[in-house]
């Protein structure tokens, strides 16, 4: 990457600054060990939320919310998002967050659990954006479920989809990159979704289903 090229995607990455609440969000997800979205990943997100009109929102990997926030600020006054993680300390963090954004409790139901477990209990074919930032070893199982649970024009988003800068260099195999490659091409594959793969952050792989 020439020098120029890597000036422009750093100055994309950070063209649409963090107030105090991400900018706290942010650190409570340090204390915690989360890796939260880039900066210009939540970005992409809240345009991907706004464009959809999106009132329903699955999110697979609540974190401490950063990526919620982003989510929120997307969606209309009305919508609401529902997320899901395995670690209930996590959804703590978030829930203080979203208290600072000044955000009514009924705009968020947060599940606590395994993802696989609780997306095949939410109705097929009502939400209008599925973001999945989950385990990559179970991404393809999430992104199945996505599909199932997206209606028709509602969006796909998976986070960390260059992992690292590592998909598109072939000769990198061990596992997870492999799952990631491997996910980026089921996704283009199918017939139901109409997909692009964003170099914002760690990589976005968006899709509408058709």
């Amino acid at each position: 990457m020439s020098t120029d090229k890597a000036s422009s995607w750093v100055y994309c990455e950070e063209f649409v600054p963090e107030d105090d609440v991400l900018l706290r969000a942010r650190e409570r997800a340090g204390q915690l060990g989360c890796t939260p979205v880039p900066t210009g990943t939540g970005a992409a997100l809240s345009v991907l939320a706004a464009t959809a009109g999106a009132r329903a929102v699955v999110e697979v990997g609540t974190g401490a919310g950063v990526s919620s926030l982003y989510l929120l600020r997307g969606m209309p006054e009305d919508g609401v998002l529902t997320t899901i993680d395995l670690e209930v300390e996590h959804q703590r963090a978030a829930k203080e967050a979203f208290t600072e954004a000044g955000l009514r409790p009924a705009r968020t139901r947060t599940i606590s659990g395994r993802a696989l477990d609780v997306l095949p209990r939410l109705t097929d074919g009502v939400y209008d954006l599925v973001f999945v930032d989950g385990d990559k070893e179970s991404a393809a199982a999430y992104v199945e479920q996505a599909v199932r649970l997206l209606r028709s024009g509602g969006v796909l988003a998976v986070a960390g989809a260059l992992w690292h800068d590592r998909v598109a260099d072939p000769a990198r195999r061990d596992e997870t990159t492999t799952a990631v490659r491997e996910l980026g091409r089921t996704v283009r594959a199918d017939e139901r979704l109409l997909p692009a793969l964003l170099p914002t952050g760690d990589g976005l792989l968006v899709a509408v289903k058709r």
